[in-house]
């Protein structure tokens, strides 16, 4: 049995060079992954788990060789102190500048057209302004620029100061935001048409409307104007200064993050000898980390553990592909698509694996599968190919992670639990809403592994609630995801899973409908074959949602020419005017367009296995029979049909049900013995032929499915009461109502 397996496997690798070549690349990556993010290795410096922050060290750990590592703390704190010298950034809008100018240009413009009037009088200058600008200036303020004897120059100057000061900015400080950066200088950006101008700015020189007095009081004193020209130029201008730099958050984390990504980590040293822990000595957060960094170092270097992790890998692929072969048998072996699907998952789970590993969770009670979706990896396998198989795997996956040392026990335990719960919910799955209660199954597992988890690990109360929550999100996410992942994978795949199937038994089909009108007998035939596959199927443990559709579309070869097949003749047989050769041609046809036009629709593989099969290489009786009165040296190869024997139980149950229905059909006022005895000679010629010999169907199986036909067939022919006959004169009412 074993030497069969083997056999198998060497044919798979020397013959299917596309799946091996999957099967190797998928096998390499996971090798690269492994080499490159080792998880702890414990064999260098011990078991690490036996330290633990503020216990006393039971002996001491030496570094025997130089190691350098990263101080994450160190770093933080740098990449923060650097922060706090980044400027804030603020943004220039030059709109507001040129609106600004524009009305003030509007009102300089008004009152010097006023003013050169000859008979410019106070309270009509004041009048005329107000109802250009309502509500913007004072009245004492116009009577003030009214009588300003260098009214003029005041004009230029206020003009000149409003365009100096807008085109430096007036700035708008927010009240929060500034506080964790550069508080002595800013950064101001300038947008034009061709480029963007940055500039920096003092804090002490910044402009803001509280201060915008003082400054152009400072200004007007420069030019040694009176401070009296000051108080009106600020009166003037008030109404006119408006913000128009603000503080832009996205410009100022873009510059955080371009000053982070120039900052060089902060890399710590340790030298061959130094003493990493001390025996007798309470162990620090420094310590532990000089620790995991000599461990990981260590780990990297040591090529005994390099070898041990190819061998680990070499023996999960092995396991891989015997456990692939081995599940998948009864059907065929896996087909080039499952392989790459499972190559591919095997691969990015170990990837994935690796890389999850390397991230911190700041926490010793967040087992790292806890982020990893293992359900969704089992689960597809488990709805596209096999639950068997997606079972191994469940086992398979989380024992490489785990000796792989990407997965501590915590890990390992909570992904086995998931993996394994997945693989059984999906068994009895008939709609995709049930994808999602088996996410709910899932997160409740998982919800269960971790609480057992935490407790065993002494965990405070508060780490509960997170964790928990994060494992019900991985349950929940794995069922979720699979009903955005297996449509494409189906279609990919051409898989026969139960959603696909229960799809194709819906008699509303087109072929089924085409079937129902060109050929309502073969249509006939087909449901009540498939009735009885079915009720098999359910008997033995077979799966009789797939005969049933198995039985739908075996005969749709028959839809080409209909009438020589004897459930659409009704009065005339057209085989009495061919030869018993061109009859048995026309039969045996049927198969193989059945099977064309299967492979045209798409069908699974395993519903074209079943019109392949459903009539074995069995002879037609009858017509080799007629052939062998014509010549005696008639060849049975020409009277054969042209498929091969049934390989799985649901296409021999079909090949069972076909016969057994078409044949009862015979029978003179079937009984329920009549019909079983009838169905057993049936059954023993099929198996005295040899047409059973591949389906691993047991004399019990047989046995069962005898009686599973002989029920259904019985209750569909059952006797029925003999009406009498219509007396020759019409009845009277009294014996109309009797007869009734």
């Amino acid at each position: 049995m074993l030497g069969t397996k083997l056999q198998g496997i060497r044919t798979f690798v020397t013959t299917r060079r596309g799946p091996a070549i999957a099967t190797l690349i998928a096998l390499l990556a996971s090798m690269v992954a492994v080499l490159q993010y080792q998880g702890g290795h414990r064999g260098a410096v011990g078991d690490i788990q036996e330290f633990e922050v503020g216990k006393v060290a039971e002996r001491d750990v030496l570094a025997e060789q130089p190691v350098s590592y990263v101080d994450e703390i160190a770093t933080l704190l740098k990449l923060d102190a650097q922060q706090h010298l980044v400027p804030p950034v603020f943004k220039y809008v030059s709109e507001l500048s040129e609106e600004a100018r524009r009305e003030y240009t509007r009102f300089v413009s008004l009152s010097r057209q006023y003013f050169a009037q000859a008979s410019a009088e106070p309270e009509a200058y004041t009048q005329e302004i107000n109802q250009e600008f309502p509500g913007t200036f004072f009245k004492e303020t116009l009577d003030m620029l009214f009588h300003e004897p260098e009214r003029e120059r005041m004009l230029e100057t206020s003009t000149a100061a409003l365009d100096h000061f807008m085109e430096d900015g007036i700035f708008a400080l927010p009240e929060t935001g500034l506080e964790n950066y550069n508080h002595q200088v800013v950064e101001l950006l300038r947008s034009s048409e061709s480029r963007t101008g940055r500039e920096r700015i003092d804090f002490k020189h910044i402009i803001t409307l509280d201060t915008f007095q003082d400054a152009l009081n400072r200004w007007y004193r420069v030019d040694g104007v009176l401070p009296s020209s000051g108080a009106l130029a600020f009166a003037l201008l008030k109404p006119f200064i408006k913000e128009n730099v603000f503080f832009s958050a996205l410009d100022t984390e873009q510059r955080v993050a371009e000053t982070k990504a120039q900052i060089d980590a902060v890399v710590k040293h340790i030298e061959p000898g130094t003493r990493i822990i001390r025996k007798g000595f309470i162990i620090t957060d420094e310590d532990m980390t000089k620790l995991r960094a000599l461990n990981i170092a260590v780990s990297k270097r040591d090529p005994r553990h390099i070898i041990g992790q190819i061998l680990l890998l070499l023996l999960l692929y092995s396991l891989f592909i015997f456990l692939g072969w081995v599940q998948s048998v009864d059907r065929g072996g896996l087909t080039d698509s499952e392989i790459y699907v499972l190559s591919g998952l095997t691969a990015i789970y170990i990837i994935s694996a690796a890389l999850v590993t390397n991230l911190s969770f700041n926490t010793e009670f967040f087992p790292v599968s806890i982020v990893l979706p293992t359900a969704l990896v089992i689960m597809l396998p488990a709805i596209l190919i096999s639950p068997n198989l997606a079972l191994a795997w469940a086992l398979v996956l989380p024992i490489s992670a785990f000796l792989s040392g990407f997965f501590d026990e915590a890990a390992f335990i909570l992904a086995m639990i998931s993996g394994v719960v997945a693989s059984y919910t999906l068994k009895s799955a008939e709609k995709r809403m049930d994808l999602v209660k088996a996410g709910l199954i899932i997160a409740g597992a998982n919800g269960i592994a971790l609480l057992a988890i935490l407790f065993l690990k002494g965990a405070t109360w508060e780490v509960y609630p997170p964790v928990l929550i994060w494992g019900a999100c991985n349950g929940l996410a794995s069922g979720m995801l699979v009903l955005g992942f297996l449509p494409p994978l189906e279609h990919a795949l051409n898989a026969a899973t139960t959603f696909r199937l229960i799809e194709l038994s819906d008699l509303n089909a087109p072929l089924i409908r085409r079937l129902f009108t060109v050929a309502p007998g073969t249509y006939s035939h087909a449901i009540m074959v498939a009735n009885l596959a079915e009720a098999a199927c359910q008997e033995i443990g077979a799966n009789p949602l797939l005969a049933r559709v198995g039985a739908y579309y075996h005969d749709i070869g028959k839809m080409d020419q209909p009438d020589y097949f004897v459930e659409n003749q009704t009065t005339y047989n057209k085989h009495r005017d061919i030869p018993p050769r061109l009859s048995a041609t026309i039969i045996r046809s049927h198969v193989k367009l059945g099977v064309e036009k299967a492979r045209n629709m798409g069908l699974p593989r395993e519903v074209i296995n079943i019109i392949a099969e459903h009539h074995g290489n069995s002879v037609i009786t009858w017509f080799y029979n007629e052939a062998l009165k014509q010549d005696p040296q008639a060849s049975k190869e020409d009277f054969s049909y042209p498929g091969n024997p049934p390989r799985s139980r649901e296409s021999a149950v079909v090949m069972l049900a076909d016969v057994s229905e078409a044949a009862v059909r015979t029978l003179e006022k079937p009984t329920a013995s009549k019909i079983e005895k009838f169905i057993q000679e049936l059954i023993t010629a099929k198996v005295e032929h040899g047409q059973l010999a591949e389906s691993e169907l047991t004399f019990r199986d047989l046995e069962t499915i005898k009686h599973a036909f002989v029920r259904v067939l019985a209750g569909y022919y059952h006797s029925r009461i003999e009406y009498p006959k219509l007396p020759a004169k019409e009845p009277t009412k009294e014996g109309a109502h009797e007869s009734g």
